[in-house]
């Protein structure tokens, strides 16, 4: 798994951050960039912890399933995929009263985000990558994207929404099934 292929995985894994820091950029009255820095950090912050987590379980495991880690890291990569996908059409009521800079509010928030990192990061040990290089490179294209989406968000709003999450479904999926023909073909 290369550079790029990180980096790939990086964007796919940002998307939902990136769509819920629209959506809460939308919902500032007066937006400062302590609010823009404080999410993008929590975002970002998550986004790189949990893979290393799950990556920590992946190493626990990784001897034991040498033989089929190639169908574990597409299905795992299908179902985030997959789930993000469906969840990007579902329809979700905003709370117009809701403080998006409450840092009870961000920590859900970034661990409801982050999540599918957690699974993500349980097939990188099964890859062979750098588990220090993915998590910077996760948590800094987060952090980046989150912060951006903030503003974005203030600009135009819901509009992009549900379609950056459906596009990173895509990717992770079309990355799964990238792995699973790799090592059935050689």
């Amino acid at each position: 798994m290369g550079l790029i292929t990180i980096i790939i995985v990086a964007l796919a894994l940002a998307m939902d951050a990136f769509a819920v820091s629209i959506v809460s950029g939308a919902a500032f009255r007066k937006l400062e960039v302590k609010h823009a820095f404080r999410m993008a950090l929590f975002f970002g912050g998550f986004q790189a912890f949990m893979p290393l987590i799950g990556s920590l379980a992946g190493l626990t495991i990784k001897d034991h399933i040498a033989d089929y880690d190639h169908w574990i890291a597409f299905g795992l990569l299908a179902a985030v995929g997959g789930k993000m996908f469906y969840e990007s059409f579902k329809i979700a009521p905003t709370d117009k009263n809701s403080n998006p800079a409450n840092m009870v509010v961000l920590l859900f928030l970034s661990v409801a985000t982050s999540i599918d990192a957690l699974a993500v990061g349980i097939t990188l040990p099964l890859l062979k990558v750098s588990i220090v290089v993915a998590v910077v490179i996760i948590g800094l294209i987060t952090f980046a994207l989150s912060y951006l989406g903030v503003y974005i968000g203030k600009k135009v709003g819901h509009f992009f929404e549900g379609r950056i999450e459906a596009i990173g479904g895509i990717v992770l999926i079309a990355l799964g099934l990238k792995i699973l023909i790799e090592h059935l073909i050689s």
